[in-house]
């Protein structure tokens, strides 16, 4: 599984002047050059330049501290370099943004006790509440931090969880695969121990049988179609070795072929419908393979006519505890498999899952 790609945190000039921030300056700037500049004979519109142009100065301040130096000693704090740098820098950079914006030949602030009490007031209200604004910015600066933090430490949770899902099935699939491929291949053995001339015919049609099967063990998800393919393919090989004591039958509505399923699903029930059912039968039996859509839900019925539950309860264990593993990985608690008695005898497996699209 491939990890989302994390963006790279801006940083340099980039960091300093994110729009994030310019907007919150010029928000606070300006609030802060209409009211002072209420109390200004040339009013706000005079006010609010300087209160803007001292605002980013304190704002770019505060952004080169938040990166430079690269080390401070264990003593200071980052944060309180950050402060004291907003608040040290305003008194200068007022009084440059005063002096550039006094047009030429005007009145100096050491001769104009007005435009003293203005500049005063810029200066003394940029010190006072600069730092405060600072404070304020990085204490939101450390809560999205954290956020940032316990959404990445969430994703990574969610991303191994669902590694550790993938090799739980990965591995349940690698179980059942030999299992299956040991019990076919036993059926083979058997009858050239007893020297059958169907062994050969068998064996061919076993070997195109797992020329189509076997690419498709490993992978995640198959279609019901496929695997309809394949439990017929399999049961005409059981019928083979078998024809007096094996009778089949397969329906499927047309609407459930492209429903998904781990692979081997059907086959598994099959299977164990052939081996536990059919195989310990004097007589052997039938198996019906039903497959219907009931609103969003896909029910895949496997009923047989051998030998029932009484006698192969013991080995009906493993292939249907390992199944039911499987769609637990797959479809979480949206998959029920329920297996009964058939009267008068005989087994019926009903699997119930959540009607989906096509396998990807």
């Amino acid at each position: 599984m491939i990890a989302p790609a994390v963006p790279e945190k801006p940083h340099g000039l980039a960091l300093a002047l994110a729009w994030p921030r310019v907007r919150f300056i010029l928000l606070v700037t300006i609030a802060w050059g209409f009211l002072i500049g209420l109390s200004w004979t040339s009013g706000p519109l005079s006010a609010i330049p300087r209160t803007v142009a001292v605002g980013l100065v304190a704002m770019l301040v505060f952004g080169l501290f938040e990166q430079r130096p690269k080390r401070l000693p264990k003593w200071l704090p980052r944060w309180v370099l950050q402060v004291a740098g907003v608040a040290i820098c305003i008194p200068p950079t007022a009084a440059v943004v005063w002096a550039i914006a006094t047009p030429s030949g005007g009145p100096s602030i050491g001769t104009h006790e007005e435009r003293q009490a203005a500049f005063g007031m810029l200066a003394g209200t940029g010190v006072l509440f600069g730092p405060w604004v600072a404070l304020g910015a990085l204490v939101r600066q450390k809560d999205a931090i954290a956020r940032n933090q316990a959404l990445a430490f969430d994703l990574e949770r969610s991303q191994l969880e669902r590694q550790a899902l993938d090799a739980r099935l990965s591995l349940l699939q690698a179980q059942v695969t030999p299992h299956f491929l040991f019990n076919t291949l036993a059926n083979v053995q058997a009858l050239v121990d007893a020297g059958s001339p169907q062994a050969s015919a068998v064996l061919r049609s076993l070997v195109a049988y797992l020329r189509a099967a076997v690419p498709r063990l490993h992978d995640p998800a198959t279609t019901l179609g496929q695997e309809l393919e394949l439990v017929r393919a399999y049961l005409e090989l059981m019928h083979m070795r078998m024809p007096d004591r094996l009778q089949f039958a397969l329906h499927a509505d047309a609407d459930v072929l492209a429903q998904r399923c781990p692979p081997l699903t059907v086959l598994t029930l099959v299977e164990n419908a052939v081996r536990h059912g059919i195989d310990p039968s004097e007589q052997g039996g039938r198996i019906d393979i039903d497959v219907t859509r009931r609103n969003d839900r896909c029910v895949i019925r496997v009923s047989d006519t051998g030998a029932g539950l009484g006698q192969t309860v013991e080995g009906l264990g493993t292939g249907l505890s390992a199944l039911r593993e499987r769609l637990l990985l797959s479809f979480g608690g949206d998959a029920q498999l329920r297996v009964a008695a058939q009267h008068p005898r005989g087994v019926c497996a009903e699997l119930d899952l959540p009607a989906r699209g096509a396998a990807g």
